[in-house]
């Protein structure tokens, strides 16, 4: 679990932002994504104020800041310099006043400035500091995207998951995770999942080692992240288990709040897991869009016996 992101790590995701002062202060962590716009605190009212918070300054906050005398700029600047307050972040490329950037360099706050609108710039910065400080959980299986659907494959250790992962990225689709699979919860219907870094880009197979599949496969045969739409349980085949013939049988699987479709799939020799999941994959979006082949075999079915009960009564 992510608990805090760097002052560094923000400016070198967004090519956007740059340094005005506290070029020396960038290891100053952000420990929540909410970003915070000064309105009553420019006034002088701090009774509420969320200093824990990135403190973004657009048009409105500095034009109204500009009425303001030297003097009681600075007074208001340095209040909102408290000890844990992570950065001024500026709009649209705006001179910060001289005032914050005294108050913000006496405190080793940084002052960061953005040539992007307010509005775009909040929703650029809460995102990929939700991303980053969010809940994660580390799941073992393999991550791939088959037809532009997350499928997550899990099973026992050495089942064939990464062998499986192989065979359907030479036909054409994409490896985002194998080994271990990080997931957070985006928002409350979408579960994001990438790999560990150290694992990125790489599938290990028994018997031959640790390939690095952009080398083997080009740039097109991976994804650094995917939502997670589907579960395929791979499990060892037992004689003695019925297992679900016509698709009536859609289980759950369930990370942080959010429930994902689970397909468990039997595996025995000479079964070819790659297509059997292909299939599952494609049948499952086609349900999604409003076709089931289960509901038309029984439609099928039912018109049959009318058929023969007609028939009959003949």
């Amino acid at each position: 679990m992510t608990s805090s992101v760097k002052i560094r790590e923000l400016v070198d995701a967004m090519d956007d932002i740059s340094v005005v002062v506290g070029e020396e202060f960038l290891d100053r962590d952000i420990v929540i994504s909410d970003l915070s716009r000064p309105a009553l605190e420019l006034t002088g009212y701090f009774s509420f104020y969320p200093q824990n918070r990135m403190q973004l300054l657009g048009k409105t906050e500095l034009s109204f800041a500009e009425r303001m005398t030297s003097d009681e700029r600075y007074i208001v600047m340095k209040r909102m310099c408290q000890a844990d307050t992570p950065a001024f972040l500026v709009s649209r490329s705006q001179q910060p006043p001289k005032e914050l950037l005294k108050a913000a360099q006496e405190k080793g706050i940084p002052v960061l400035v953005s040539k992007r609108s307010t509005t775009r710039l909040s929703s650029n910065v809460t995102n990929f500091l939700e991303e980053r400080l969010a809940e994660r959980i580390s799941q073992h299986g393999v991550l791939v995207d088959i037809y532009g659907m997350g499928v997550l494959i899990i099973g026992d250790s050495g089942i064939g998951k990464s062998e499986t992962a192989l065979e359907l990225i030479q036909r054409g689709h994409r490896l985002v995770a194998d080994d271990r699979v990080e997931l957070y919860m985006m928002d409350e219907r979408r579960i994001i999942g990438e790999p560990p870094e150290i694992l990125r880009h790489l599938i290990e197979i028994r018997g031959i080692g640790v390939i690095d599949v952009v080398n083997l496969f080009g740039v097109g045969s991976i994804r650094a992240t995917k939502t997670v739409d589907l579960v395929i349980n791979l499990q060892h085949w037992d004689k003695n288990v019925q297992y679900d013939r016509l698709g009536y049988n859609l289980d759950k699987m369930r990370f942080f709040n959010v429930d994902i479709p689970k397909l468990s799939i039997p595996v025995r020799v000479g079964r070819n897991l790659s297509i059997i999941i292909e299939i599952a994959t494609m049948n499952i979006r086609a349900k999604e869009m409003g076709y089931d082949a289960t509901k038309t075999f029984e439609k099928n079915l039912e018109n049959l016996i009318q058929q023969n009960t007609e028939e009959n009564e003949k």
